[in-house]
């Protein structure tokens, strides 16, 4: 599965020197140490000549020590500019020269689904996949998160968290962020990647990569919910959100938000963030054990209640 040089218009080597591997330390109070863990691993890729990467927000979410570490052993210490909670992108600095080739940024809008790709990790060809894309489609996450066009790809990469996404002309076109379980046409269960496309980067990478919000905050209510045939169905809540403070719980299910009514979670997250700002009543009608009954939840701020990058 490993690409070959001669199949590919660019310099297959030094195109997967710009994919390096990242690890991060969180302090066991973080908001996130719980969910997310102290220790963090995954990939990022260099984006400018001056050490700028791009990776998955998760693994550096609230990190007080990040290391870059080259395909040849270097390693270097690095600082967290930014994460976006709406693309789900993190940004950091190496504090140290990089000297590696930049990615450029291409626009994944041209990928189609059956189209040859490279699913890149840090770690040079032994880590990296010759693949394609399967699809092209919306994604909503658990953790009150929408994607309107992720990119699914295959075969799946052991190391997928922060990988990168490469196109035809060699172009970071994506970033990989979670692995997902499809299913084949026979039903067999078939392991994807879920990747970010690329072109929501440019709108908000000044903004990121000067410590400000790139996208407005949103009402976050810390529910954990899933799709379940025509229903949202809550599987967990976040026990400092508001969620767990208005006592909803696992196997609740969300039968509307105000007089909007909640059939898949794409559609529960639109209604919800259309509330207004964090602090709002949401207004939710909740099924629980047969019986309906409204009630209202006072929203939060999820970027709150972070630990912020310590200014260097």
């Amino acid at each position: 599965m490993r690409p070959e040089a001669q199949e590919w218009p660019f310099d297959l080597d030094r195109m997967l020197s710009s994919v390096v591997a990242l690890e991060a330390r969180v302090s066991p109070d973080a908001f996130t140490a719980q969910t997310l863990g102290v220790d963090r691993i995954g990939n990022a890729t260099v984006l400018n000549a001056g050490g700028l990467v791009l990776t998955m927000g998760y693994l550096v979410m609230e990190a007080e020590e990040v290391t870059l570490t080259r395909n040849d052993g270097v390693r270097v210490p690095a600082h967290v500019l930014g994460v976006d909670a709406v693309t789900g992108f993190g940004l950091a600095q190496a504090l140290e020269p990089l000297d590696l080739p930049p990615l450029p940024l291409g626009d994944s809008r041209k990928l189609k689904a059956g189209g040859r790709v490279i699913i890149a990790g840090a770690g040079g060809r032994a880590h990296a996949a010759d693949g394609q894309v399967l699809a092209r489609m919306r994604f909503a996450g658990y953790w009150e998160y929408l994607l309107d066009d992720a990119i699914m790809t295959g075969p799946a990469h052991p190391h997928w968290s922060g990988a990168a996404l490469v196109d035809g002309s060699g172009a970071l076109v994506g970033v990989g962020s979670l692995a997902l379980q499809g299913q084949t046409r026979d039903g067999e269960a078939a392991p994807l990647n879920m990747f970010v496309p690329s072109e929501l980067l440019p709108p908000i990478l000044d903004d990121l990569a000067s410590g400000r919000p790139a996208h407005p905050p949103r009402p976050w209510l810390g529910v954990l919910a899933q799709d379940f045939r025509d229903h949202v169905v809550i599987v967990g809540v976040n026990p400092r959100g508001p969620a767990a403070r208005a006592e909803l719980r696992a196997g609740d299910i969300i039968r509307a938000v105000g007089a909007t009514p909640v059939t898949e979670l794409a559609g529960f997250y639109k209604a919800l963030w259309a509330q207004g700002e964090p602090g709002a009543l949401i207004p939710l009608r909740i099924e629980r054990e047969g019986d309906e009954f409204d009630l209202e939840v006072r929203s939060a701020d999820r970027g709150a209640l972070l630990k912020k990058p310590r200014l260097n």
